[in-house]
């Protein structure tokens, strides 16, 4: 469904994705992970169409993002959802106005029936429909992350959603919810994902894949439970501090057999997890 095929992108000159590839089929989550300014944002917006490359092809669906003109890709972008960090709620609009944005924007034709929609998508995410009337400032930040799913859903009911750092500075029982719903999404409704974000355990929860970014390149892409069998200096360098997330995570996740592994110190750790 998403394809990057040896992307470069550059700004002013100076390098921030060089030679990136990598294919996330249709009811896939996709975790991109790398140190800050590695371009992982920037992977969003190439997919987007807000960003050109420089050479490659970004392909949503089969078509190149990346070639024709802004109508078209205003066209591709239409099928996507986006979830922004923090949720990027319009604080002067309550939850309900904020949902039914991207509708009103294309011309829903009755407030009665935009009402049970918007209602309807607070209830996908888990929250009281009775909080359509609430300000966004009223809600906790989970509560907040949450509406701005409902809002992505919203628009269009899109088949692809994009996440960048969805549970930024949450609580830990909050950021849980988060997660268990993007699972959910995929594992219930076939939503193909991208996520960014810097939680190793979110990474492991939500992802059938990894990708590493280092300095604009992909140093690992592969299924999660790989990711603690590398050998890389970078990764395990990168990894490290996490490296008690990432053993227990790693012991719940099926081998090539389908049992779980039995849990085990990854390779940088030096000890038992």
């Amino acid at each position: 469904m998403i394809e990057f095929r040896n992307v470069d992108y550059s700004i002013g000159g100076r390098p921030i994705l060089s030679g990136v590839s990598f294919s996330v089929p249709r009811g896939e989550t996709r975790v991109i992970r790398g140190p800050s300014g590695s371009g992982k944002s920037t992977i969003l917006r190439l997919i987007l169409g807000l960003v050109l490359p420089d050479r490659g092809a970004i392909l949503v669906d089969g078509e190149d993002i990346a070639s024709g003109d802004e109508e078209r890709r205003r066209r591709i972008r239409l099928r996507m959802g986006v979830v922004f960090q923090q949720g990027a709620l319009f604080d002067s609009m309550t939850v309900g106005e904020n949902v039914g944005f991207s509708l009103l924007e294309h011309g829903h034709p009755d407030d009665d029936e935009l009402e049970g929609t918007v209602r309807t998508y607070l209830t996908l995410v888990g929250l009281d429909e009775n909080l359509i009337d609430r300000m966004p400032d009223e809600l906790s930040g989970g509560m907040q992350r949450r509406v701005a799913i409902a809002r992505a859903l919203a628009a269009r009911d899109p088949q692809i959603l994009l996440y960048d750092e969805p549970t930024t500075g949450l609580d830990p029982q909050s950021a849980e919810r988060i997660t268990d719903l993007i699972v959910r999404l995929r594992d219930t409704m076939g939503k193909t994902s991208i996520m960014v974000t810097h939680d190793i355990a979110d990474a492991f929860k939500v992802g059938n894949r990894i990708t590493m970014l280092n300095e604009g390149r992909v140093v690992f892409d592969g299924p999660a439970r790989d990711l603690d069998r590398t050998t890389s200096p970078f990764i395990l360098q990168f990894l490290a501090p996490f490296r008690k997330a990432v053993a227990a995570a790693s012991a719940h996740l099926p081998n090539a057999a389908g049992a779980a592994r039995p849990a085990q110190a990854p390779p940088w750790s030096g000890g038992t997890p």
